[in-house]
């Protein structure tokens, strides 16, 4: 196990923004087609955080054009090229999925004012 952690440490990034559940967030993610690579953004609520470590993903939703649209992300992938908060969120979950079943405003999450 002791060689696995070894590994495992090579691959943390070492700076991960600081985002928590209900934060809306703009994930920058490297896309290849073909030979060509090019970056996309995906913006949306952060729903769910989990696992630790290496393995730590974090599940982003958005809805566009009336569809819910949700992409797990893993935090310490290479294709995921940066991370901005765009606003903070004030919930008391730890997982949002009950926004699943959400429509129009009702899906909106609370916004926490941050000093």
């Amino acid at each position: 196990m002791d060689a696995l952690k070894t590994i495992a440490a090579d691959s943390v990034k070492e700076t991960t923004p600081e985002f928590g559940i209900g934060d809306t967030v703009k994930v920058s993610v490297n896309i290849r087609e073909g030979n060509r690579e090019r970056i996309q953004m995906f913006e949306g609520t952060v729903i769910a955080k989990r696992g630790s470590g290496v393995a730590e993903t974090f599940t982003v939703r958005r809805v566009a054009y009336g569809v819910g649209v949700e992409r797990v992300f893993p935090l310490h992938s290479p294709n995921v090229k940066d991370i901005k908060v765009v606003r903070y969120g004030k919930v008391r979950r730890s997982k949002l999925y009950y926004l699943r079943d959400r429509v129009g405003k009702a899906a909106k999450v609370k916004e926490q004012i941050r000093k």
